[in-house]
């Protein structure tokens, strides 16, 4: 499966110069030309790498990569004609991975692509990292994220969570759920089942009345829905 890449300038001879040479190297591609464009259309595409100018009208990349951080795990590489050191930190401490100087070639452009790729996942591999939409859960830290922002979970919340996640579209019976997420001492009360789901929806879900993640299945249990 290609990666996608997010090309963000304002100057479409830049575009135009990046694009074809990422496309046979294999990166499906898609544009923006401004910052409010760009997250717009992270937010829709979710690609693997954001390359993104440092000056952009309406929206500075800085600020731009500000926002990216908080829709989810992607690659960002600023790109920029400032020189100057201290520029680069401001960069790498709003959250880019890898930090680039106009003029570059198209070569090390995708070598440092390729790198930050392999950081990502290799960080996932190593953390037991499992993405569901816009959620991340780290089975290995009992942690999960929703648009890159933290959802703080009970242990209890978290294995039912997971068991749900980790097959998405499976029912699964009050009585699974028990037994596969909770101690001894609930066994024979499937109500606890239902009142957890309750409090993982207000804590997951855009609209817990209406869920995408956690569904309920009427007459046999819950499933994990694609969050779409």
């Amino acid at each position: 499966m290609a990666h996608t890449l997010l090309l963000v300038d304002d100057e479409e001879k830049v575009l135009e110069f990046m694009e074809p040479y990422l496309r046979e190297e294999g990166f499906e591609i898609a544009t923006a030309a401004n910052g409010r464009e760009a997250i717009e259309k992270a937010k829709a595409i979710k690609p693997s790498i954001v390359v993104l100018d440092w000056m952009l009208p309406e929206m500075s990349g800085i600020a731009v990569c500000r926002e990216l951080r908080q829709l989810g795990p992607m690659g960002v590489i600023m790109v920029t004609a400032r020189a100057d050191e201290a520029d680069k930190i401001v960069g790498l401490e709003v959250g880019a991975d890898d930090y680039m100087t106009k003029p570059f070639s198209l070569r090390e452009l995708a070598a440092r692509i390729r790198s930050v790729l392999r950081r990502i996942e290799g960080q996932a591999g190593r953390e037991d990292m499992l993405r569901r939409g816009e959620l991340l859960l780290s089975e290995a830290q009992c942690r999960v994220w929703k648009r890159g922002a933290e959802i703080p979970l009970t242990p209890t919340q978290f294995k039912l969570l997971l068991l749900l996640a980790a097959r998405p579209g499976i029912v699964y019976s009050r009585l699974q759920l028990l037994q596969g997420a909770f101690e001894d001492d609930y066994l024979n009360d499937e109500r606890t089942v239902d009142a957890h789901i309750s409090h993982l929806r207000k804590k997951l879900e855009d609209d817990p009345s209406k869920p995408v993640y956690i569904q309920t299945v009427y007459g046999f249990g819950y499933r994990f829905g694609d969050g779409s």
